[in-house]
């Protein structure tokens, strides 16, 4: 299946996602970015779309449990969270490696001037 196909299979499973008459609409690249690895792992096989979007679900309620206000602005909070708990339920990592690349994302964030890239750096990741 070619990655167009793909998004239009995301898209047809998940109504709830953010879109416009052209697509996805993402608010922030690491939306777009959440989305492409989605595609891409469910390309190589690592799940079935209605896998994906029972655990994506779950995470939603698991937000909405925890007080979310369910306005769509998190929604790609969810997803991400949602690929995070697939890629260690799969074996692909575990939740320590994934953690350290979220804190490393952060403290790169923390120090990249407003409208840069953030690029991960390694002292962007702890001494252990």
């Amino acid at each position: 299946m070619s990655e167009q196909e793909n998004a239009r299979a995301a898209l047809a499973s998940m109504p709830s996602i953010p879109r416009d008459a052209q697509g996805p609409v993402f608010r922030e690249p690491w939306e777009a970015q959440a989305f492409a690895m989605t595609l891409a792992l469910h390309e190589r096989g690592l799940f079935t779309w209605p896998e994906w979007a029972g655990v994506l679900a779950s995470e939603i309620k698991r937000a909405q449990a925890r007080g979310d206000p369910d306005t769509g602005e998190t929604y790609y909070h969810h997803w991400l969270a949602a690929l995070e708990r697939l890629v260690a339920e799969k074996g692909l990592s575990d939740e320590a490696t994934l953690a350290r690349y979220r804190d490393a994302w952060d403290h790169a964030a923390d120090r990249t001037p407003h409208g840069h890239p953030i690029e991960l750096r390694p002292e962007d990741f702890p001494r252990d």
